[in-house]
């Protein structure tokens, strides 16, 4: 279905059956409130008079754990990670609380996106930190991320990460992944 513009009624004309289900009816099932089928849903412009549910998603994997790539690479946990519905454009925030266990070595920790869309991880995206001495606590740190030029559909996001010095592992803890679909 799609929305259509209203007809403009005059005086004394007779009002049909098929008229109200096309101005009326299937106008009102074009609304958010019609479409609205997942508590915590928002609304997008998908084109003009047109509208789509998007639902954001979260996902969390708590473990420490560790890694001496140089390149993006899964834990042995692999993620967290969401598949969402969106068009062609998502806010990405990923969180975590990083170290390294080498001096002047950072914790870098981005996302790929597989599915209807097949994007690497990119440093320019990355959350990166550096502590100011090695073995120090974690930095708890969080960044986001506005991706254009996805493929619309289902999209699936997960962080991966690296180790900017093989000689010492970056740690990550705490790990998590939201996407807000556009």
């Amino acid at each position: 279905m799609a929305y259509t513009a209203p007809k403009t009624w005059v005086a004394n004309a007779i009002l049909t059956a098929a008229e109200l289900n096309v101005h009326l009816r299937d106008n009102m099932l074009e609304t958010a409130a019609s479409k609205a089928t997942t508590a915590g849903a928002l609304f997008v412009a998908t084109g003009v008079n047109a509208i789509a549910q998007r639902i954001p998603q979260s996902a969390t994997v708590a473990t420490s754990q560790q890694t001496t790539s140089a390149t993006y690479t899964n834990l042995i946990t692999p993620g967290p990670a969401v598949t969402v519905t969106s068009g062609a454009q998502a806010l990405v925030v990923v969180s975590a609380d990083l170290q390294n266990t080498s001096n002047s070595a950072r914790a870098w920790m981005s996302f790929a996106v597989s599915g209807a869309t097949t994007r690497a991880a990119q440093d320019t995206e990355a959350l990166r930190a550096m502590p100011d001495t090695f073995n120090a606590e974690p930095i708890g740190a969080s960044r986001v991320t506005h991706v254009k030029g996805l493929t619309p559909g289902n999209n699936t996001f997960t962080a991966v990460y690296r180790s900017t010095h093989t000689a010492g592992a970056a740690i990550f803890e705490a790990r998590e992944i939201f996407v807000l679909p556009l």
